[in-house]
């Protein structure tokens, strides 16, 4: 395999906890690629190309519904606490004054109780988001893209002062924006 990626001399690679889960993830997804049909990994890595896309692009639109979800849980209670707290100190809703950048300010700051539904949502949002990267680093893997490759065009995409010191990046010849 060629090395698409370098780290700048002089500086060294963060250490995160991302990073090691991925790392460890990634590892485990290609160790299965000798486990057998019993397990599920080696099927979506060996199996129809079909299977593993599907479920790239099912746990996708899994990720958008429960984000949906997290959105209507948050703007239900909001939109349900501004009644009570119009109700509640007589002014009548954003009635009061307001900032220099338009909001309310905080003498009529509202309280919002966010229902334990809320919650839940954002658990299942973080479900759904670890199922599409798991599905997204198998078929990186499928197809022979190495995690640091996979870190090195996400870097590429910061501007040099947002990119962590040491971070892997692609080399010129490999950076491709677009088709």
């Amino acid at each position: 395999m060629v090395d698409k990626t370098y780290i700048p001399e002089g500086e060294v690679p963060p250490a995160s906890q991302i990073g090691a889960t991925l790392e460890a993830l990634g590892a485990t997804i290609a160790a299965r690629r000798e486990a057998g049909e019993g397990s599920y990994t080696y099927r979506l890595l060996t199996g129809s190309v079909d299977g593993v896309l599907k479920k790239v692009m099912e746990e996708a639109g899994e990720v958008a519904l429960a984000a949906k979800d997290v959105e209507g849980w948050a703007t239900s209670s909001l939109a349900a606490a501004v009644p009570l707290d119009a109700a509640a100190n007589g002014t009548g809703a954003g009635t009061g004054p307001v900032d220099a950048a338009g909001a309310l300010a905080d003498s009529d700051a509202l309280s919002v109780q966010l229902p334990p539904e809320y919650g839940e949502a954002v658990d299942h949002l973080r479900y759904e988001a670890a199922d599409v990267v798991y599905h997204l680093l198998v078929v990186l893997e499928r197809y022979g893209i190495s995690l640091d490759e996979f870190a090195a065009e996400l870097n590429m995409r910061m501007a040099d002062e947002e990119r962590p010191a040491g971070a892997v990046r692609l080399h010129g010849e490999y950076v491709r924006r677009g088709k």
